[in-house]
């Protein structure tokens, strides 16, 4: 599948204009992940990305966890797509569903998902309310402030060391990927 194709599929499923740019900021963090991590991937993850939510309008998920992820590759599989890596990476993020990380795109995505929304947190503090204005030093101070942003999950965002990098990793590429499509994503 191609970036294309999935982002055909993404615009048939999602109307709401948040979920739409939380994709785009996860999609940009895990091909910035997948650079780093596994640079023959960089597409497939960014895929991953991209469509990691696809159910979010499709399921009641809000009550119960556990359908969020496997409706998502119902979807792709009533769409054509035969593709068990990107799959298990849309369902390992997460574990609720009851599928957990084992391979890098799976933790990565794991982590990915909740520092975008920490990453537009801490940007949304900012007078100006631009990425281009934090600094990864300011994540992480806000990261040890646990009622900051108190619904991204941490641990998933430190889940990221499973696959050999570290937290300050994660937010390196977060603030350089989400801020080249800043633009885009309003900040």
């Amino acid at each position: 599948m191609t970036r294309e194709e999935a982002h055909t599929i993404l615009m048939k499923y999602m109307e709401g204009e948040n979920y739409i740019l939380h994709s785009y900021a996860v999609e940009a963090i895990m091909r910035g992940l997948a650079k780093r991590l596994d640079p023959d991937s960089v597409e497939k993850w960014g895929i991953a990305g991209l469509l990691h939510d696809l159910d979010e309008e499709q399921c009641d998920w809000r009550n119960d966890m556990k359908v969020h992820g496997p409706t998502s590759v119902e979807i792709l599989k009533k769409e054509g797509v035969e593709d068990q890596e990107l799959f298990d990476a849309i369902c390992a993020h997460n574990p609720k569903c009851g599928v957990k990380a084992k391979t890098p795109i799976q933790y990565a995505l794991l982590a990915a998902d909740p520092m975008s929304g920490f990453v537009k947190a801490v940007a949304q503090i900012y007078p100006d309310k631009k990425i281009a204005s934090v600094k990864p030093k300011s994540v992480l101070k806000r990261f040890n402030e646990m009622r900051f942003a108190a619904g991204a999950n941490r641990d998933y965002m430190e889940a990221i060391e499973f696959t050999g990098l570290r937290l300050e990793d994660l937010v390196d590429v977060a603030l350089e990927e989400m801020g080249a499509i800043s633009d885009t994503l309003g900040l």
